[in-house]
């Protein structure tokens, strides 16, 4: 009996832990956003992680990529594991594929708000030949947890984005960049409803005081 009651005080402390809402809004003004694109112009960067309440957590960022065809980024430390293939393991005989790499996270969604350049966003399809991002690498532990990248094959559309535009694109939706002229800069909006990425309370660093 006493295992019962303890049993159903625990399960009524975790639905009202999942049901508690924040009571105040969290702010990531122009100069935060700034801030962190000073930090490093040309990258994806995680803002802030914050407590929706309602049992999910949301992420904040701000990604600035440069022209296409420009200078390479710098690598990323090689993988501890080797790479693990991920897709289709070859386009269909004749099928178009994709001018550009993209990527398709496992669990977590994105909202794409334009606010400088342009470019031609590429959505849909099937990755081909892709690789899994490595457990330890960025795009797994900050930025969009387990992901797929690879050119694509199949029914994507390439649509052409500029400030103002905003696209939503549902997990698992292939997506990446191409004819960026000299830069697309954008807000992704990332809720994080499987805890995939850092906990709520994740600072960028150059915004911690």
């Amino acid at each position: 009996m006493n295992k019962i009651i303890a049993t159903t005080a625990a399960l009524c402390m975790a639905s009202t832990a999942v049901l508690a809402a924040p009571t105040a809004a969290t702010i990531i003004t122009n100069n935060d956003v700034n801030a962190v694109l000073k930090a490093d112009p040309i990258d994806d960067h995680t803002i802030r992680v914050i407590d929706m309440g309602q049992g999910y957590n949301m992420s904040i960022a701000v990604v600035s990529r440069g022209p296409t065809g420009g200078p390479p980024r710098a690598a990323p430390p090689p993988p501890k594991v080797a790479p693990v293939p991920c897709g289709l393991k070859a386009a269909p005989a004749g099928a178009k594929l994709s001018p550009e790499s993209s990527i398709a996270h496992d669990a977590t969604a994105e909202t794409y708000i334009v606010i400088k350049g342009a470019g031609t966003l590429i959505t849909g399809g099937q990755v081909v030949n892709g690789t899994r991002s490595a457990p330890d690498s960025k795009v797994t532990t900050t930025l969009n947890g387990p992901s797929c990248s690879g050119k694509v094959t199949g029914d994507f559309v390439e649509t052409p984005m500029k400030v103002g535009d905003i696209a939503v694109i549902p997990a698992g939706v292939p997506h990446g960049w191409t004819s960026i002229a000299t830069e697309v800069v954008y807000l992704s909006v990332r809720p994080d409803p499987k805890h995939v990425l850092p906990p709520a309370g994740f600072v960028f660093p150059a915004l911690k005081k």
